[in-house]
């Protein structure tokens, strides 16, 4: 009995987690609505006469190097005024590859530099603040290396410096192989809610933001005072932006002004990724949230940033939750509680939120959102699936066990006919022991689903399959992308 009863309380302190949560959505909707038309300022024209510096950030990225250099040397910008700077800690082939272009590049009369450290001390905070001592620019725009700025760039994101306030203007992300397949569909659902709704409704609703590290533009003396690129969390666009809005510096988000970049199309590099920026914000977290709630600013903006910093927490929650649904359906088929179930059926509201906000975030910018909306349950089971490694990540964050920037292989590839035949970077990627677990995990919940069926719970079959899809989808792509060495493959 006792064993029972800590399952079911166990249970819902997870559901309630989650609810909280998943609830915000509403308020974010709300806000969506409220602040519709609160579009930002901008000048009546082309801001053309500021020194500006492109900061490309590279590490070991032969496959899109060139690339990225190609297109910011394409900016439609006066040459004299601006400055590009190629930050290259690589130590593989892409170092011999962008002394190439960039020497090409310079004798065709860019102002271009290749700043190269023989060590990564700090990673890609080290990087900006070591190319910002010597920047010439009053604005400095960075680019990662997967991604292709329009030629307009800088003079559509100039025009909103409207006053002093102004220190960072950001675009949103676009999606260059969303439909390359599954695993990019969902990433690029997943971004969109994040983009299209949480970054517009904070910026229209006075709430802080947050540069997402590529495919934004700063005013150097923002970064400086608030005191520069900092290395002690591996999200250091996080940790710089709510300093810089602590100092007063306003934000201004563009959501409707897209920079295209490439999509993690290999499962074990968007876990990589997804571990960086879970555990990196629970980082930040620690260090930003007792300067926000010492602060003078508004108790509405305290709780919001609360949110903002602290939603990677749901993911140990929602292993929990995965790990319980299990011993639940012989519990309810065995003791006295149909109060307790009767009342967990509250937490659908959970699901009904997530829905609705990913739902708003495709008819805002997708005619075919109905067609978009269908890898939803695909996208909820992912998210499950990734709970084992993103839980890790919010356990080193919280123990303050600290670890490398571990960078996202880029891999080039855009459309289906793209073939990852003998990619370094591809063949480099190695099975975590995460994968081991989400397996072993995935047997488990399969018994859940088979429990659920045997009782007849009809309601409880669904989630009990999301939990096995994702953890089986997850475990499962991580061994085939991690076993297809040196063959001609499409990643599907």
């Amino acid at each position: 009995m006792f064993i029972d009863e800590l399952v079911l309380y166990s249970y819902i302190f997870s559901l309630t987690i989650l609810l909280i949560f998943s609830s915000h959505g509403f308020i974010m909707l709300y806000y969506h609505k409220k602040y519709k038309k609160n579009n930002p300022v901008q000048n009546k024209s082309d801001l053309c006469d500021k020194t500006i510096t492109v900061q490309l950030p590279l590490y070991n990225e032969m496959y899109v190097a060139e690339r990225v250099i190609d297109s910011v040397c394409k900016l439609d910008y006066p040459s004299e005024l601006l400055e590009i700077q190629v930050l290259d800690d690589s130590t593989d082939e892409t170092f011999d590859i962008v002394a190439k272009k960039v020497a090409q590049k310079k004798s065709e009369g860019f102002n271009i530099v290749h700043i190269h450290r023989n060590n990564r001390k700090g990673f890609k905070a080290g990087a900006l603040k070591a190319g910002l001592e010597i920047a010439s620019g009053e604005f400095i725009a960075i680019f990662d290396a997967d991604f292709i700025p329009k030629k307009d760039f800088l003079k559509k994101t100039t025009r909103y410096f409207s006053n002093d306030e102004i220190g960072m203007i950001q675009t949103r992300w676009e999606h260059l192989n969303e439909d390359y397949s599954i695993l990019t569909k969902v990433q690029a659902l997943a971004l969109d809610g994040h983009f299209v709704i949480e970054q517009s409704v904070r910026n229209k609703s006075g709430f802080f933001i947050n540069f997402n590290g590529t495919g934004g533009i700063w005013r150097k003396e923002c970064i400086i005072d608030a005191g520069n690129w900092n290395d002690d969390t591996i999200t250091e666009d996080l940790d710089l932006s709510y300093r810089a809005q602590l100092r007063g510096w306003k934000f201004i988000y563009l959501r409707d002004f897209t920079t295209p970049a490439e999509l993690p199309l290999e499962i074990n590099a968007l876990k990589a990724q997804q571990f960086r920026w879970t555990k990196g914000a629970i980082e930040t977290a620690k260090k930003i949230l007792p300067l926000v709630w010492k602060s003078h600013i508004p108790l509405r903006i305290k709780l919001q940033s609360t949110f903002h910093l602290t939603n990677n927490l749901v993911f140990p929650f929602i292993l929990l939750a995965g790990i319980l649904n299990v011993p639940l359906i012989f519990i309810k088929n065995a003791g006295p509680y149909d109060n307790f179930f009767n009342f967990m059926s509250i937490f659908v509201l959970a699901f009904v939120s997530s829905f609705l906000f990913y739902l708003f975030a495709q008819k805002d910018i997708h005619k075919d959102w109905r067609k978009k909306m269908t890898f939803f349950p695909i996208f909820m089971a992912g998210s499950m699936g990734l709970a084992v490694n993103n839980s890790r990540a919010v356990f080193e964050g919280l123990m303050n066990r600290k670890s490398e920037f571990v960078r996202t292989p880029k891999f080039h590839v855009t459309d289906e006919n793209d073939l990852l035949s003998s990619n370094k970077y591809f063949n480099s990627t190695k099975v975590e022991s995460s994968a081991f677990i989400e397996l072993l995990l995935a047997v488990y919940c399969f018994i859940g689903v088979g429990a659920s069926i045997y009782f007849g719970e009809l309601a409880a079959i669904p989630f009990q399959l999301m939990f096995f899809f994702g953890f089986a989808a997850v475990s499962a792509l991580s061994f085939k992308h991690s076993l297809l060495k040196d063959k001609k493959v499409r990643v599907k």
